[in-house]
């Protein structure tokens, strides 16, 4: 029987801008497969305006730290040959590596141009501001450092449908561009009437050039690196349909095993439910709304009903389709999406998307590692190590819910045959100390199960009928199963044991039980 399957965003947006990211990726890529991650979401490879950038405010598509540009050759995670050392250290232990994509715009253009505009309501993309008018837009790529290898296409103003900034009046705005046939796309989100403009210059998808190019560099891209998936960066901003196209022609390349997923950052299922229609299906889509249900859950605490917690999400309705993620780059403090699920409940979500049935769950680097920044905030390893070996061990088989009280809730995963001692029962409190009576199976009479969370010291004998009740503390999360370390444990193959119960540990575990909002 195969394992169950967990995707690392092996970044977080503070990662030091050392170029040693890929480097790193080689050293723990062992460390990760033996926790039980077995797919990595790396951060965009291609050059951005700075060996500092991100990523996200894309150059050159074609370089990926290869070429003497915007200051230097490598990227601030590395060198195109650190990046596939990096893929093929993956690969060797048996890690799927996604890669991310930025295609709704490019920054940091070579030259400017000057090319007729209307200035755009920010609050209303659709409702036009001024005369026609005249900018001087950076807009020209030429890419003098990579020239014409890889490929021969140089962006100019034709190829953008938007702006934000005049460069011969040094003003902001939203500059959509005057040319034949030229429009903001139709195929978008629409908020702000019309979202296909977010930042710098917005490539124009309804350009069969633009299109065709994009495509080619897609194929380009996954052939160069052998990758085994993309993230696709900031999709509702993006023409639908070409998105569908782009996952048809790379599923055509690459076969139907190739994996994507797309941020389409909305919390509304019905919008996502019709982004999926309009792309048949060929893509997963970031659980948002449960993202902004933890975040809900750890300002309100005892306030929120937990029974209501799955309500109108992705996983919900859509639970073959939806990669849940507790947080992410840009939800983390301080950023554009900023959204942090509070320090205490932090768990208790992780164990809510690593545990359940359905979706495919993501660890965040910043949770796992910690973050840098203007907040730092250190990492939760050993704490969701125990939680991946749950996972990797225990949570197989039917799942029965008792979401029947607004502050405790729980669920049981009846286990496998094919995997000898799974099974878990798992108890979750947004309130005070609680319990949860739940059937586990007939079978397990007699079994002495403990918390792998080691939030608690006590055990749980199941009764003859199969029956047991579990504890957990308030504020917290226990998992309930039979220890690893026991016969039928399925300890012999252990990839994330438990670490030894610390009196650091209980430590935290006393102020996560003190600190969650009353």
């Amino acid at each position: 029987m195969k394992r169950n399957h967990t995707m690392m965003q092996f970044f977080e947006w503070h990662v030091a801008a050392d170029g040693e990211h890929w480097k790193r990726l080689v050293k723990l890529a062992p460390d990760l497969k033996a926790a039980g991650i077995d797919a990595v979401w790396i951060p965009p490879v291609t050059k951005g305006q700075s060996n500092e950038d991100t990523g996200y405010g894309v150059y050159d598509l074609y370089d990926l730290g290869e070429f003497d540009q915007k200051g230097s050759v490598r990227t601030k995670y590395g060198t195109k040959q650190d990046l596939i050392d990096a893929i093929a250290e993956c690969v060797r232990n048996g890690i799927a590596v996604y890669v991310d994509l930025v295609m709704n715009h490019k920054a940091g253009a070579d030259e400017t141009e000057v090319f007729q505009v209307v200035e755009v309501d920010p609050e209303n993309r659709l409702e036009v501001i001024s005369e026609p008018f005249e900018i001087e837009g950076w807009t020209k790529f030429t890419f003098p450092g990579r020239g014409d290898q890889y490929s021969s296409f140089k962006w100019n103003h034709e190829h953008f449908n938007g702006t934000d900034y005049d460069a011969g009046e040094d003003r902001t705005g939203i500059f959509k561009i005057i040319g034949e046939n030229k429009d903001w796309s139709r195929n978008v989100d629409d908020e702000f009437g019309n979202y296909d403009y977010l930042m710098f210059a917005n490539i124009d998808y309804d350009n069969p050039v633009v299109r065709s190019e994009m495509l080619e560099w897609g194929k380009w891209l996954v052939d160069t690196l052998q990758c085994s998936g993309y993230r696709l960066d900031a999709i509702k901003h993006i023409n639908y349909e070409f998105i569908g196209e782009f996952a048809a022609e790379m599923t055509r390349k690459r076969g139907e095993d190739f994996y994507i997923v797309g941020e389409f950052w909305n919390p509304d299922v019905e919008a996502c439910r019709q982004f999926l229609d309009t792309v048949d299906y060929q893509i997963d889509l970031f659980d948002v709304a449960l993202h902004y249900k933890f975040h809900a859950v750890s300002l309100s605490g005892r306030d929120f009903d937990l029974t209501t917690l799955f309500d109108d999400t992705l996983v919900q309705t859509h639970p073959t389709h939806a990669v849940t993620f507790v947080d992410n780059h840009d939800s983390q403090p301080h950023e554009s999406l900023e959204s942090w699920v509070g320090d205490w409940f932090k768990l208790s979500a992780y164990a809510l998307i690593l545990l359940r049935r359905d979706g495919y769950p993501v660890v965040f680097y910043g949770d796992y590692y910690g973050i840098g920044g203007p907040t730092e905030i250190p990492g939760k390893r050993e704490d969701i190590d125990r939680l991946l070996s749950a996972r990797y061990h225990k949570a197989y088989g039917e799942q029965n819910d008792y979401f029947d009280h607004p502050n405790t809730i729980g669920w049981v995963r009846r286990g496998v045959e094919e995997i000898p001692g799974s099974g878990c029962a798992v108890v979750v409190s947004n309130g005070d100390d609680g319990e949860k009576s739940m059937f586990v199976g007939e079978e397990r009479a007699g079994e002495v199960w403990a918390d792998l969370t080691l939030s608690r010291e006590d055990t749980v004998e199941i009764g003859e009928d199969g029956w047991a009740v579990f504890p957990v503390n308030g504020g917290g999360v226990s998992v309930w199963a039979l220890p690893l370390e026991q016969p039928g444990g399925d300890g012999d193959e252990v990839r994330s044991e438990a670490a030894p119960r610390t009196e650091k540990a209980a430590k935290i575990n006393k102020q996560a039980k003190k600190s969650y909002i009353k």
